[in-house]
C-alpha cells in the first residue's frame, strides 16, 4: 500500500480530533484565503477554492468563518497575503517528503520545518529532490461497508477515474485533478457516502519502512503537520498495519 494511502487513513481518523482543537479550520481558512486570491471568489471557476469549501463543509465549519476567509481572499475584507512553498526533504529509511506550507514568515516556515525533519532522523533537500516521485491527482476514499467493490469501480471509471484499490476497510479511487468533482459527485449522486476526498501528491514508488523507522516517519510526519504553517504533508512510506499503531 502506498504511504499516501497509508497517511490519508490516519488523517482521516484523526480528523475529528483536529476539528475539536480547532487546528483544522486554521489551516482551511488559509486555503480558502489563498484559493480566492488566486482565482477568485466564484467557487464555480475557480476549482481549488470549490474543493477548499467542500472540506470545510466537511470539517463542520461555520458558514461566517468561510465568507470572511473568502472576502479576505478577494480584498473585500483585509486579511493576511500568505506565500505558497513546498519544502521537499527525506525521512527516516529514505523515505522520500513534500511539505506544502502557506506562511506569512517565510524564514520562520522554513526554520522551523528544517528543525523537524532534523530532530526526527531526516534532513531538509533542494527543490525538485523529491517531487518527480510524486503525482498530482484527485483521491476519493469510500468504506467498504458503504459500497460493493465491483458497483463502485464501475461508476468510479465511468466518471474518469484512473484506478481503484483496496486500502483496509475502505477503497481508495484516484483519478486525475481536472475530474476530481466529477468523480466525487458521481458517486454522492448515487448515494454513495464519500468517507474523504482531496487533491493531493500520490507516489509514484513507495519506500517499505518498519520497525524503529516506522515509527520515527510517523512521528516525524505528525511533527510537520503540527507546525502552524504547514497545510499537508505527503510521503511515499510503505508501512505494515502492525507499525501503525493507532
Amino acid at each position: 500500500m502506498s504511504g499516501h494511502s497509508k497517511w490519508s487513513t490516519i488523517k482521516h481518523k484523526k480528523a475529528k480530533i483536529d476539528a475539536e482543537r480547532g487546528k483544522i479550520f486554521t489551516k482551511l481558512i488559509r486555503e480558502i484565503t489563498t484559493a480566492a486570491r488566486q482565482g477568485g471568489g466564484d467557487e464555480n471557476a475557480n476549482p481549488r477554492l470549490r474543493s477548499a469549501l467542500l472540506a470545510a463543509k466537511a470539517a463542520n465549519m461555520p458558514a461566517a468563518n468561510v465568507e470572511r476567509a473568502v472576502k479576505k481572499g478577494t480584498g473585500e475584507l483585509p486579511g493576511v497575503v500568505y506565500e505558497e512553498k513546498i519544502y521537499e526533504g527525506y525521512g527516516p529509511g529514505g523515505v522520500a517528503v513534500m511539505i506544502h506550507t502557506l506562511t506569512d514568515n517565510p524564514n520562520r516556515t522554513t526554520s522551523e520545518v528544517r528543525h523537524e525533519l532534523m530532530r526526527h532522523a531526516g534532513n531538509m533537500g533542494e527543490s525538485g529532490c523529491v517531487s518527480w516521485m510524486f503525482e498530482n491527482k484527485g483521491l476519493i476514499l469510500v468504506n467498504k461497508k458503504d459500497c460493493e467493490e465491483d458497483r463502485l469501480m464501475e461508476l468510479a471509471l465511468d466518471a474518469g477515474a484512473d484506478d481503484m484499490t483496496a486500502v483496509e476497510d475502505a477503497y481508495e479511487i484516484v483519478c486525475p485533478p481536472s475530474l476530481f468533482h466529477k468523480v466525487k459527485e458521481a458517486l454522492e449522486a448515487r448515494k454513495i457516502q464519500v468517507a474523504s476526498s482531496e487533491i493531493t501528491y500520490v507516489p509514484k514508488t513507495s519506500v517499505k519502512v518498519e520497525g524503529k523507522h516506522a515509527e520515527q516517519v510517523l512521528k516525524l510526519m505528525e511533527a510537520l503537520e503540527e507546525l502552524d504553517d504547514v497545510q499537508n504533508v505527503y510521503a511515499n512510506f510503505d508501512i505494515d498495519a502492525k507499525d501503525l499503531g493507532g
